[in-house]
């Protein structure tokens, strides 16, 4: 049976948008969950996609997992993201960035973009010269930079967190975990767990990544690949690159107490979690703990302009709001994404429904 393409008007989406421009290549879907909570706010992944419908089921999932992020971290932001269809490193172009600026632009401040994989802050600086609504520039332009500092930062006081409910003690010196991914965030979370006392063991399928990290840290231990990995004795394992992370085989010979990672739609499938659970094995769910990013160009938006330290303090409490979720989780015997996706509804509910007052 031929699959079925995915579809926006199944998923909940407000308005899903096709950009083309034939001169410059540009292929890209915008896609926005939800304003409930204020305009969409998510990142421009570039990535060479098999197919357009593979390109439409990634935006449509990432879309609604921004949503639930900006929620869940307290934002007064709705939910969005986009593709951008092609290798960047054979496309991307001055005008390619340019001619997706205007699109963005003709959305009217509905959706707001920022860096993700394949995008940096030079890239949104281009696309800044089409357009008004764009965060994650470099702090030359008046931007907050590399939004994976404060993401890997996130993730880290997230880790710390499941190790508090997991262990009773938040403290991860002398724990061993697996960094999968050494790239924009991953680096960023090495160092902070080697800081700590951790030991930490790392892959990555792109060479001169591993082999940048080695250099400026030799304790570094490094697998060949994800699957040797997941077969560590470790007690935490960080997924730090592309979804889908958790699959079947991954989870049934992981060794892990704690899944706590940057990566976004970790989970590969809906029954993935209760598999975890059933091994014992505590999720810390994704759009949860690496919503320090959109925490730092979320900050740009200020009347004031961004600060840095305003940034970090906000992202300093997803300890709080992970050990929250995970509270919760073991309270109402449901797995943490339910128990997170539950607060994130509620606040969508609560603080949508006072948009219906009407202010003049």
């Amino acid at each position: 049976m031929t699959p079925q393409t995915p579809s926006a008007f199944g998923t909940h989406h407000e308005q899903v948008v096709f950009c083309h421009d034939e001169a410059s290549g540009l292929k890209a879907i915008i896609a926005i969950y939800s304003t409930a909570l204020g305009p969409a706010l998510g990142g421009t992944r570039f990535f060479p996609y098999a197919s357009e419908a593979d390109a439409l089921a990634d935006v449509l999932n990432l879309s609604q997992g921004m949503a639930y992020k900006n929620a869940l971290a307290g934002l007064d932001l709705g939910g969005g993201k986009a593709v951008i269809i092609g290798d960047p490193k054979l496309i991307k172009t001055e005008a390619l960035l340019r001619a997706y600026g205007r699109f963005v632009q003709s959305l009217n401040g509905r959706y707001y973009t920022a860096c993700d994989v394949g995008t940096f802050s030079p890239d949104m600086d281009l696309i800044g010269r089409e357009c008004d609504y764009v965060t994650g520039r470099t702090v030359e332009h008046g931007g907050a930079g590399d939004s994976s500092v404060l993401t890997a930062f996130g993730v880290y006081q997230g880790m710390r967190a499941s190790a508090q409910h997991v262990w009773g003690d938040s403290s991860l010196g002398g724990r061993t975990i697996g960094v999968a991914g050494v790239g924009k965030v991953g680096k960023h979370l090495t160092r902070h767990l080697l800081d700590e006392g951790a030991h930490v063991v790392i892959t990555d399928p792109w060479a001169p990544a591993v082999e940048a990290m080695t250099a400026e840290h030799p304790a570094l231990r490094v697998v060949g690949d994800v699957g040797a990995m997941v077969r560590e004795p470790l007690d935490i394992y960080a997924p730090c690159a592309l979804g889908g992370a958790l699959d079947d085989e991954v989870v049934e010979v992981l060794e892990a107490k704690i899944v706590c990672g940057a990566a976004n739609n970790q989970l590969a499938h809906d029954g993935i979690e209760k598999r975890l659970e059933e091994r014992d094995i505590v999720y810390a769910p994704d759009y949860c703990v690496n919503a320090g990013g959109v925490m730092q160009v979320a900050d740009e938006l200020d009347p004031s302009g961004f600060d840095f330290d305003r940034a970090k303090s906000q992202a300093t409490k997803i300890y709080d709001t992970t050990l929250e979720v995970l509270t919760h989780a073991a309270e109402q015997g449901v797995s943490p994404s339910i128990a997170a996706d539950r607060v994130a509804e509620q606040r969508m509910r609560d603080v949508g429904r006072l948009r219906q007052v009407f202010l003049p």
